[in-house]
């Protein structure tokens, strides 16, 4: 029979009675097991306790051969128990024999139990044990049931590591150097103090001595929750403008779920603290959602997450956040996850860098933080367990390196980088005011890629010329929801009013691939960067870019407004594209509303089929971005995202320097304007070597204007095209070795 809501109270005081007894350790664990079988109802329960780093040491049993305690070891990974180890979740099986992870261990006598359920003993979110029920008949254990046994876990985990019976992984000091690497999801290096964000609140009282009192304590920290959840949404502040307030919408939403609400009065009822019920709650959560692939499911989770921890620190009369403390000038932070809204919670003017345990190139917060320039790394596992508030910290964006508590020489040797980088910006800032003009008067036009309003506002900093590339589609991916037209609008308006009288270029939505919407399922695809998405997914779903459309229009009014298509593969792909607009402008034109005083439309050059239709696509369109990045991952069938093919292929070799050259000359023929837009532009060298083949516009990231404006101030135009055109006529040449030696016989500034 499953056990009752009463019954673990009864267990907890009956455990916390056991271990006040006192008595040597195998009769405490004796007494144990026999309890907790006996409250569950259940034929067998044991106790397995880690013993160094990889075993796993049957110590407590009640049902199993008593001859096996102290004799049966499991690694960790192996069997059922090993499995429940090794990923610090639960386990629940109906008939255990039939697992593929199980392992017949004849000396413990358990052939005759079928139903199984184990979970993880932790302490300090190690693991340090697993507690395994079993019984004869065939059936899953409910989910009251599992979260029943969680909550015997936590107390046993406190008891054991009180009395030294449970072992968790030694320790490095923390004042110990230890290096991590991850990957680099925003160029640069960082040196400072590590500031943990919202550091993880440990739960020490587990068993409550008023369940009354702690009913309340936890009622009342759900009312303040909610309060500030609902005074951020309040703020004007430009954190939570435009398209961070969707985020917090959500967070709202979570924060109101009922279900959450009566889950940890549940908790508290079986015996629990307030703090305790929370961290139950938040590891059932964390067990049935930690493994899944589901993007949207895994998203829930870490928001599940954070309210909980957010919870924690009222509860525990710390509910100030990291970022309303007084942060060091040097803050880098860490964190296991963070959600875009949070990272510009903080003050911008001392966040030197930002460091967590997951995240990738697509994560909603590295995409904030690559708009505000902040060396971001992803992917650093285990830092976020031995980080401390004070550390010092380097973090090296560029080798994918993090060096905590990092030795005199490390020290000195990135001083020595961090002097030079900031020579370096400094004479880029120089630049700023002045045209991107060659020595022999070539102007030419550097724009800067954008996707979210901090990014606009930093384009009178930055030294750009025009917005060439805004992505409209990092509104989208910051949401919870999907943006309505007038969300759109309003911030393609603000978008328009922070440039003055610049001209923006939006490209409209490209998801799909690596950019997920979490609340646009779409199917499980094989190779997603070559699959449906941009415009393919737009045409077969002509409502999501007809709203965006619609909004683009309308925030143009009386404006020009510059529109492109992305990863447009066939003639037949654009006029669909191109029709659908017409729709737009017709319904505007029908309703009376005043339009865009003008209209361009182009295409990005993304998919190399399209290359042989230019001479056909050409006249139909008013200017070509070259996106070079799908482009020439495209071209050399070269996942840019995999380490092992991203940089196996040389983007300044012949072949792609040969069809560039094909596409700007094609261009040239047909009087339209060509950009080149993406990494390829942003590097002064790959710069350098485009100038030679005669492009003359570049949109790149903001902070590559400098680098690359510095550049083309030291080129000679039409020296730089002979020399370019001899070294690709060259056989067998090394380009980038010929650049290079162009570079310094003609003075030209790298």
């Amino acid at each position: 029979m499953p056990l009752t809501l009463e019954g673990p109270r009864i267990l907890l005081r009956r455990l916390r009675q056991v271990m006040a007894d006192g008595g040597d350790r195998q009769t405490r664990l004796d007494k144990i097991v026999e309890l907790i079988a006996a409250s569950m109802n259940a034929a067998v329960c044991s106790v397995y306790l880690k013993r160094g780093r990889e075993a796993l040491e049957l110590c407590a049993t009640e049902g199993l051969n008593p001859d096996a305690v102290h004799q049966t070891v499991l690694r960790v990974g192996e069997g059922l128990v090993g499995d429940i180890a090794q990923h610090a979740r639960p386990l629940n099986l109906s008939n255990a024999a039939a697992h593929p992870r199980f392992v017949y261990r004849p000396e413990t006598g358990e052939e005759n139990y079928k139903s199984f359920v184990g979970v993880p003993v932790l302490s300090g979110g190690n693991v340090t044990g697993v507690l395994v029920v079993q019984n004869v008949t065939q059936r899953s254990f409910v989910d009251e049931e599992v979260e029943a046994l969680q909550t015997v876990a936590m107390v046993l985990s406190e008891m054991l590591t009180a009395s030294g019976e449970a072992q968790a992984e030694p320790a490095l000091p923390p004042e110990a150097a230890r290096q991590f690497s991850g990957i680099g999801l925003t160029d640069g290096m960082a040196m400072g103090h590590i500031v943990l964000h919202e550091p993880r609140i440990e739960v020490t009282k587990l068993i409550s001595d008023d369940p009354d009192e702690e009913m309340r304590r936890l009622e009342a920290a759900i009312y303040d929750l909610r309060r500030n959840v609902d005074r951020m949404l309040a703020t004007d502040d430009v954190s939570h403008a435009g398209e961070h307030l969707a985020v917090l919408e959500a967070y709202r939403m979570f924060a109101n779920d009922r279900g959450w609400l009566r889950r940890m009065q549940d908790a508290v009822r079986t015996g629990l603290t307030a703090e305790a019920a929370v961290e139950s709650v938040n590891n059932a959560m964390r067990a049935r959602l930690g493994g899944e692939r589901d993007i949207y499911l895994r998203q829930r989770l870490h928001d599940f997450e954070d309210l909980s921890n957010r919870l924690l620190r009222i509860l525990s009369g710390r509910a100030q956040l990291a970022s309303e403390d007084k942060l060091p000038r040097d803050a880098v932070l860490v964190a296991r996850t963070m959600g875009p809204a949070e990272l510009l919670d903080y003050d911008r003017r001392k966040l030197r860098g930002l460091i967590l345990e997951e995240g990738a190139m697509g994560a909603h917060v590295a995409i904030v933080a690559r708009a505000l320039n902040v060396p971001m790394m992803g992917s650093v596992r285990g830092i976020a367990d031995i980080a401390r508030d004070g550390q010092e910290v380097i973090l090296d964006a560029d080798q994918a390196e993090v060096h905590v508590n990092p030795p005199a020489d490390i020290v000195d040797a990135y001083s020595n980088r961090a002097r030079l980088r900031a020579r370096r910006l400094k004479r880029y800032a120089r630049l700023r005011g002045l045209p991107a003009v060659t020595r022999d008067g070539v102007r030419i036009r550097l724009d800067m890629n954008a996707g979210l309003l901090v990014d606009v506002e930093r384009i009178d900093e930055s030294g750009a010329d025009n917005i060439g590339l805004f992505r409209t589609e990092l509104q989208f991916m910051v949401a919870a929801r999907l943006p309505r037209v007038n969300e759109q609008q309003a911030v393609y308006e603000r978008v328009l009013k922070d440039v003055g009288g610049r001209q923006v270029v939006f490209r409209t939505l490209d998801i799909g691939g690596d950019k997920v919407l979490p609340y646009l399922r779409s199917n499980q695809e094989e190779n997603p960067a070559m699959g449906w998405r941009a415009m393919r997914m737009a045409l077969d779903r002509p409502g999501l870019i007809r709203y965006q459309l619609r909004a683009l229009l309308r925030a143009s009014a009386g404006r020009e407004l510059s529109i492109m298509f992305p990863l447009i593969t066939t003639l037949a792909e654009f006029e669909a594209s191109r029709e659908l607009l017409d729709l737009e402008v017709a319904r505007l034109a029908k309703f009376g509303r005043p339009g865009p005083a003008r209209i361009k439309v182009g295409t990005m050059l993304e998919v190399p089929a399209l290359v042989w239709q230019l001479d056909q696509l050409l006249p139909r369109i008013d200017f070509l971005s070259v996106g070079t990045n799908d482009l020439m991952q495209f071209f050399f069938a070269a996942d840019r995202g995999n380490p092992m093919t991203g940089t196996r292929y040389d983007m300044l070799s012949v072949a792609p320097l040969r069809m560039l050259d094909h596409v700007r000359d094609i261009c040239e023929r047909h009087d339209v304007p060509v950009s080149l837009c993406g990494e390829m532009g942003g590097k002064p060298l790959q710069a350098m070597a485009l100038l030679g083949l005669g492009f003359r516009r570049f949109s790149v990231p903001s902070a590559a204007i400098g680098p690359v404006k510095r550049m083309l101030r030291s080129a000679h135009t039409q020296r730089l095209e002979t020399a370019v055109r001899e070294a690709l006529d060259k056989p067998a040449a090394d380009i980038r070795a010929e650049l290079e030696n162009i570079a310094n016989r003609q003075g030209i500034k790298l």
